[in-house]
């Protein structure tokens, strides 16, 4: 006499797999290949499924579960390091670990909807007289406490917010304007300078006029003249003054040489 035998209906071959895992209580990080491998194939004969499409997810993963066996099965390298091997099983684990979280998460949202199935609300009741119901606001009685002092302080208040909101320092910044300076003009009166006053130090040089631009520029000038010998950097001590100093006689050399050239 044959014994029916009714088999559990999963939802696709990773459930079936996460059923014989946690059905043989083992590590889903250290699957026993050759154990669910043999129990999955079990299940998979006695199927009496006629949907091809259901049938083939399982056969493929069959196969899969076959090469895993086969490579588990197969001889280690002993050339190959240990830690380098990658394990066949890994990214079967992953998506079993993957399939697992959202099937407890469908649980879950399933438990809620079955909860919120047994909640039930009353209906609004309110009479319409009372939910139409506007009350009118009394003026005289809102403003029976406003006096003029109370509205100069309201009024200065505000103006006082309006002043705190005013940067105190970019709102003295006035109009930047423009310098209009070039380094080569630049030049030219810093040699008349030296010329005329022969030693001077690089602050009497700025002391005729102020700006960053002007600063920089007269700077770049100095530096442009004593490239070409026409000023030089005199410091008499240790830590003493840097001053600049005219070089006449290398004024005259130039002089010469660009004679000569021509």
């Amino acid at each position: 006499m044959a014994i029916n035998v009714k088999l559990e209906v999963f939802d696709g071959p990773l459930d079936l797999l996460l059923h014989l895992i946690e059905k043989n209580k083992v590590d889903i990080f250290d699957i026993p290949i050759v154990i669910i491998t043999d129990q999955y194939l079990d299940y998979v004969s006695q199927m009496q499924e006629r949907n091809m499409d259901v049938m083939s997810e399982f056969l493929v993963m069959a196969a899969t579960l076959l090469r895993i066996k086969s490579k588990m099965l197969l001889p280690k390298d002993e050339n190959e390091d240990e830690e380098e091997e990658e394990d066949p099983r890994q990214e079967l684990v992953e998506r079993l670990l993957e399939y697992k979280l959202y099937k407890y998460a469908s649980f879950e949202l399933k438990d809620r909807q079955v909860d919120a199935g047994k909640v039930f609300y009353k209906d609004a009741t309110i009479p319409d007289e009372v939910k139409n119901y506007d009350e009118g606001v009394d003026y005289d009685e809102l403003l029976s406490d406003v006096t003029l002092a109370k509205l100069q302080e309201i009024f200065d208040m505000v103006m006082q917010k309006q002043v705190d909101k005013i940067d105190p320092i970019r709102s003295k910044f006035g109009e930047i304007e423009k310098e209009d300076i070039n380094i080569e003009d630049q030049m030219i009166h810093v040699e008349e300078y030296a010329m005329l006053h022969g030693r001077f130090s690089f602050r009497q040089l700025l002391e005729e006029k102020k700006g960053k631009s002007y600063l920089i520029v007269t700077f770049m000038s100095v530096l442009e003249l004593m490239k070409t010998g026409i000023l030089k950097i005199v410091q008499d001590s240790l830590f003493g003054e840097i001053e600049i100093e005219y070089n006449n006689k290398n004024k005259n050399d130039l002089k010469k040489s660009a004679s000569a050239q021509a």
